[in-house]
């Protein structure tokens, strides 16, 4: 589609098998028609932050990648009440680069957790992250999957609960709309 939106995913797990995941590969078959939802190059391979070494490669690949997108999607899990670890060395990695990346580029976040509050402190903490680095955090609607246990099935590990996946496809139609608003 000649006007489609280019959107990239950010899994903050890097376990095959997490709900958040599943949810990230969910995603383009629940995208509005109008946006093209592909995952972005992988960080699992990053090194520990250090501004003393050279920017890696990969590093420059993740960030060519976020450049070219029209809006990013960052699904992830809360680990002690934050940010997980590898994801927040590669957001320390791509903050570090000229010409910075998520410099006003629309983010929504997404995330599932086995406990009742859904990731929302992973969020808050992001939100946080990405104001630093001057990108537009999409608000409203979120998706904060609390007891994702009971949402996902146990084999597939695919989200089969209906009312999460509409609260999903409504993220993103308003998503789509946000970055439409925004994009310059």
């Amino acid at each position: 589609m000649a006007n489609s939106l280019n959107i990239v995913t950010i899994c903050g797990s890097l376990r095959k098998d997490s709900y958040n995941a599943s949810l990230a590969r969910l995603l383009p078959s629940l995208a509005p028609s109008d946006m093209i939802i592909t995952a972005a190059p992988g960080y699992a391979s990053f090194p520990h932050f250090n501004q003393d070494l050279p920017v890696p490669a990969d590093v420059m690949t993740l960030c060519d990648a976020l450049r070219a997108a029209d809006g990013v999607i960052i699904v992830a899990p809360e680990y002690g009440w934050t940010i997980p670890g590898a994801l927040k060395n590669a957001l320390d990695w791509v903050s570090k680069t000229k010409d910075q990346p998520f410099k006003d580029k629309p983010v929504a976040l997404q995330s599932a957790s086995v406990g009742p509050l859904g990731g929302s402190r992973m969020q808050y903490h992001m939100r946080q992250t990405l104001a630093s680095i001057d990108a537009l955090v999409f608000i409203k609607p979120e998706v904060q999957i609390a007891f994702a246990k009971d949402k996902f099935d146990a084999q597939t590990v695919a989200l089969k609960d209906q009312p999460t996946i509409d609260l999903v496809k409504q993220q993103l139609d308003a998503f789509g709309a946000f970055v439409r608003r925004v994009k310059v």
